[in-house]
């Protein structure tokens, strides 16, 4: 049998009929197979290629059909000469002079940017076994079925007809309807049709308000630390940018908001630092934009994945005079080959969006926006945000307890509401910019925080920490990884136990002292852990911010160090310290004798 005119990946997720069909396409084009050659026929070429002459049959007849080949009776199939000559082709005369092209292009582009994101946005990110980054979603989360059966119905002969024939700017009547009445309604916004427009993703959303409301006369207040795209769009815009202050809350309303003319904020998960504002501040944000007259621009960002029983309102349903412009986005994983969002706001003002996107495009693609509405009218989209928050949710607390029980230095992360990041606290003597390097070259992807900040000098000592990107069982042994770099990166600069303050504990001295004691230990996340030493050898701890979560465990002391397993926490291995008693406090030393925690103690009364 003569070598086989192409070849075929039997692991490919493409069918064979469609495998052969792009390499005869394929080689058409390139001239491989030149016009007038012979091909071979079905019989032989499915010989050729171990598959059904039926398979080869068919593709034969679609490129007959599409003018690609033609039919000869009693001569064979031939390659057409018709679509060769119709391509100009490359001309293997045209070369470019590299030269040439630099003093052409030297002075023309009068407008250029850095990319916000290419010093972190790590195009490999998926080849690093622990990638801790945000915005990025491992494959698993893709509703594949569902999106696929969407598609079906979008592409049926009725749904073509309908967006196919779509005129002017307008968007699919059905996606409008569906955000209406699906999603604006569960955060208690209503909304008329011609108050929403349809967008390709927040960041566009934002180009649009930007290009509207701001210029070199406008005064904008946004987050400190906070999106750092929308500051870029501010800065071409030649906007007085303000920085607002955040904290546990959020953004917070103070007399800075005072000559703003609008301001941007994330009130459901604030960028970067993921903290929710709650409702009080909510209402006076809202009632202290009417006293001082600004708008405000509220991106409600992972505002479905909230992990408290009741979600917090938008801003926007709280808005009696009109000035919140709210802008949401369909859930991310779907992103970014499928991506969507919408602005909410003033008629008038999403009339001049409108007129605006018309001068970049007329609407997103129809065929997508169908899509999108039969996930949303299916309760897919529901469906999908519920399994969505439940895995997420689930890999957030293995993150929070990998990094409460595995301590290199003292960690602190922000309050837990929801959403799908931590924002992480290292002590101020720790060089998180080095170690975020580091931590790369170790297999483990963090994010640096300066980009947040106007002055990246003014960057709290934290990196950020994402679960999106990686499935649940990598967790653990990715912060493991982590926290044995950071001992080592420490080593030498944190407290040792040759040279501790306080009195090393050993031996009888050690079993007694902890004999009945109460330890008093504070979580990463800042809850307050109880735990009790019994004199018997048991040991039982609770949080004391959740009645729910206690667990029970032994302790004892073998020479000089002090054992503890737990039934659930710490994952229930056991673990093992040297221990030092400094006044009020217990130090743990792990087994290199560096210092890894502490806590207050309280010992049992001694009775007489």
């Amino acid at each position: 049998m003569s070598e086989p005119l192409i070849y075929l990946d039997r692991d490919s997720d493409l069918n064979l009929q469609t495998q052969i069909r792009q390499r005869l396409v394929d080689g058409i084009i390139k001239g491989t197979f030149p016009a007038e050659s012979r091909l071979p026929s079905s019989r032989r070429l499915a010989q050729q290629l171990d598959v059904s002459r039926n398979t080869v049959v068919a593709v034969y007849q679609e490129l007959i059909a599409d003018g690609y080949i033609v039919s000869r009776q009693r001569s064979g199939i031939f390659v057409s000469k018709t679509l060769p000559e119709s391509r100009a082709g490359a001309r293997p005369e045209q070369r470019v002079d590299p030269a040439a092209e630099l003093l052409v292009w030297r002075n023309r582009i009068k407008h250029e940017r850095v990319a916000e994101s290419e010093a972190y946005d790590v195009p490999n990110w998926h080849n690093y076994p622990y990638p801790f980054i945000d915005g990025k979603f491992d494959p698993s989360l893709f509703p594949l079925p569902e999106w696929r059966e969407a598609s079906k119905l979008a592409l049926s002969a009725g749904a073509v007809e309908e967006w196919s024939t779509g005129t002017g700017d307008a968007d699919d009547p059905m996606l409008v309807h569906e955000i209406r009445t699906k999603f604006l309604t569960r955060r208690g916004i209503q909304a008329g049709q011609d108050e929403v427009l349809v967008t390709l993703g927040t960041q566009n959303s934002l180009y649009l308000i930007s290009q509207l409301l701001a210029d070199g006369a406008s005064t904008v207040g946004i987050e400190e630390p906070g999106n750092f795209r929308v500051r870029g769009l501010l800065e071409d815009r030649g906007a007085r940018i303000r920085p607002l202050p955040v904290d546990d809350g959020g953004l917070v309303v103070s007399r800075a908001l005072k000559g703003c003319n609008w301001l941007y904020t994330t009130p459901s998960h604030q960028i970067p630092t993921a903290v929710a504002m709650p409702l009080e501040r909510r209402r006076e944000l809202v009632a202290a934009a009417d006293e001082e007259d600004f708008l405000i621009v509220e991106d409600d960002y992972e505002c479905e994945l909230n992990y408290e029983a009741r979600p917090l309102p938008a801003l926007r349903s709280m808005d009696t005079s009109g000035r919140v412009i709210y802008v949401g986005e369909l859930a991310k994983v779907l992103a970014p080959g499928i991506r969507l969002g919408f602005i909410v706001a003033n008629r008038a003002f999403i009339r001049q969006a409108r007129n605006l996107r018309r001068t970049l495009f007329s609407h997103p693609p129809l065929n997508n926006q169908r899509v999108a509405a039969y996930f949303l009218s299916l309760g897919y989209y529901d469906a999908m945000m519920m399994r969505l928050a439940k895995t997420l949710r689930a890999r957030r607390i293995e993150l929070r307890d990998a990094l409460s029980n595995m301590r290199g230095v003292p960690l602190r992360i922000s309050p837990e509401v929801g959403g799908t990041t931590y924002w992480v606290k290292a002590p101020p003597q720790f060089n998180v910019g080095y170690f975020v390097g580091e931590a790369a070259q170790h297999g483990v992807l963090l994010e640096p925080v300066e980009r947040y900040y106007m002055d990246p000098r003014r960057a709290e000592n934290c990196f950020r920490m994402g679960v999106t990107s990686l499935p649940q069982q990598r967790i653990v042994p990715g912060v493991k990884r982590l926290v044995d770099l950071i001992r080592h990166l420490v080593r030498g600069q944190v407290e040792h136990l040759d040279n501790a303050v306080g009195t090393w504990a050993r031996g009888e001295a050690l079993a007694r002292a902890m004999a009945g004691a109460t330890i008093y230990y504070e979580e990463v996340y800042g809850t307050l852990c109880t735990i009790r030493l019994h004199p018997d050898g048991r040991m039982s701890g609770s949080m004391d911010t959740d009645a729910e979560d206690h667990d029970e465990g032994t302790w004892r002391v073998e020479g000089d160090r002090f054992f503890r397993r737990w039934k659930r926490w710490n994952y229930a291995a056991e673990s093992a310290y040297y221990i030092v008693f400094d006044d009020e406090r217990i130090k743990y030393f792990n087994q290199d004798r560096q210092i890894v925690d502490s806590a207050r103690i309280e010992f049992a009364a001694i009775s007489d």
